[in-house]
């Protein structure tokens, strides 16, 4: 079993069914991050150049043929950043900032070799989002990212390098770590594992131990 298989406790995550009142019996101080804000951008990238390097396996022949490229992480680092308070909007600024994404690089060399390097894409935020009033615990500014790029032509140059076309999505957060108040439950009630199990006697065993009569 698991929290979503086969487990009839009341004392687990999902659906609330009934009064979502019973059960309460604690208010709960966690810590956790706060989300003040959030907002998404998807978009196409086109002629972006990508540089290459820790190449696995290393010097490849070259030219390189581009397979494609995908980002390795889920969290973009945030550089160059400054936040400017909007003076006609009460807790709302301009947030400017550099988002790279490390991606990883597949390519065939000239041999016909397979390999892989690594690369980062940096993309320019300047975007307006809601900012908490100033406190003793700074907000930070983070950036969820995802990359992936299907098409790349290979640019000959001191360092090898792409340029690519994609797709990234820049999910950009205000946050915060608090400690927060939230009504409780009580623990978890944690079930047992299902272990997985190939069942590749389960045809033989139910067939008869003698043929049936005919």
């Amino acid at each position: 079993m698991s929290f979503f298989t086969n487990n009839a406790s009341d004392r687990s995550p999902g659906r609330i069914n009934g009064n979502p009142i019973n059960g309460l019996c604690e208010k709960v101080c966690i810590e956790a991050q706060k989300v003040f804000d959030a907002c998404i951008r998807q978009f196409q990238v086109d002629g972006v150049n990508i540089p290459l390097s820790n190449f696995v396996p290393e010097n490849p022949a070259l030219p390189l043929t581009f397979i494609s490229a995908r980002s390795t992480t889920s969290t973009g680092v945030v550089t160059d950043l400054q936040v400017d308070r909007l003076p006609d909007r009460q807790c709302f600024a301009r947030v400017q900032a550099t988002v790279t994404v490390p991606v990883e690089v597949l390519y065939t060399d000239a041999n016909g070799v397979q390999g892989r390097a690594d690369s980062t894409i940096s993309f320019s935020q300047d975007i307006i989002m809601y900012i908490p009033e100033p406190s003793i615990i700074p907000f930070e500014v983070t950036a969820i990212v995802s990359v992936v790029a299907p098409e790349g032509v290979y640019v000959d140059g001191e360092t090898p390098s792409f340029t690519v076309t994609g797709c990234a999505t820049i999910i950009t957060k205000i946050v915060m770590p608090v400690e927060i108040l939230v009504p409780s439950y009580g623990y978890a009630v944690i079930p047992p594992c299902q272990e997985y199990t190939q069942e590749v006697c389960s045809g033989f065993f139910d067939l008869p131990i003698y043929p049936r009569n005919t």
